[in-house]
């Protein structure tokens, strides 16, 4: 197991992804269980959060608030489903993220490891959150069975729907994790980030409420797309134009290449300043 050098592998992630896929999936593993290391209910954990958050979305939007979303008029607990499923996606992309910052310090003891491949702790971390977010999907699959009665059959496309969300956040994750070990501030920056982020995108409401003045500029948050893709899959039952998803999926695999090539050429300089 040795990482590829710079020059050979400067925006390509692939060649050490697939050396040390053994090693990802046994650090992913650790991380999954050590999150809730030492907790009675362990793994259960992560079942129990997104069914709290479920009910409570339900009672507070649906019973409370009296929420509808557009063409849903007559149901309460529509708005919570489709809530749920804007925040799952948001959530994946938030975790990762706000993580990211930190990843080389706190694994600091890796750096002096000239061997160990330290461009695969970002994907660790995404593979992590990707673990919640299917525990988060399988919530939401029940929840929707029950209140609507049915799946729709596109829902076996999501994960096609998914895949650029990852490659667009595996690359902020190397971009961040390398960035944050010369600059501190950045996990606080991050943390504020999301916080906005979360209002700029159609999760509490859909895009077509949103003023044409503004609509623009909603559509240049990144992760509008996402989540307009991944509810067309799960509530929807329909699939974005191929042209569309095409270009995303280029878009998003580019911006992560880059994102490695700058993980790769700053790396060197992780144990002078740890």
């Amino acid at each position: 197991m040795s990482a590829p050098s710079i020059s050979e592998a400067r925006f390509n992630p692939l060649p050490s992804l697939a050396a040390n896929a053994g090693l990802i999936i046994e650090l992913t593993r650790r991380d999954v269980l050590g999150r809730y290391r030492g907790s009675a209910l362990g793994l259960l954990w992560s079942l129990f959060n997104p069914l709290f958050m479920l009910a409570i979305y339900t009672f507070a939007f649906g019973t409370l608030f009296k929420s509808r979303w557009p063409g849903h008029s007559d149901s309460q607990s529509h708005f919570a489903i489709v809530l749920f499923a804007g925040l799952l996606i948001f959530n994946f992309f938030s975790e990762c993220i706000s993580r990211a910052p930190t990843l080389i310090l706190d694994n600091a003891n890796y750096v002096k490891k000239v061997v160990f491949p330290l461009e695969i702790l970002p994907p660790v971390a995404v593979l992590s959150a990707l673990f919640h977010f299917a525990v988060g999907l399988s919530v939401w699959c029940l929840a929707y069975l029950v209140l609507e009665g049915h799946l729709n059959g596109t829902l076996i496309l999501l994960p096609f729907a998914v895949l650029p969300l990852v490659l667009f956040t595996v690359g902020n994750c190397w971009f961040l994790a390398s960035l944050g070990v010369y600059a501190r501030d950045v996990r606080q920056i991050v943390g504020v980030f999301t916080s906005a982020l979360i209002f700029l995108a159609p999760i509490f409401y859909p895009l077509e409420v949103v003023p044409e003045r503004f609509r623009l500029f909603i559509m240049l948050n990144p992760i509008t797309h996402y989540v307009e893709m991944a509810r067309q899959v799960m509530i929807d039952g329909g699939w974005p134009n191929a042209g569309y998803w095409l270009a995303v999926n280029l878009a998003s695999a580019c911006y992560a290449m880059l994102c490695f090539g700058w993980f790769q050429m700053t790396r060197r300089g992780f144990a002078d300043v740890i």
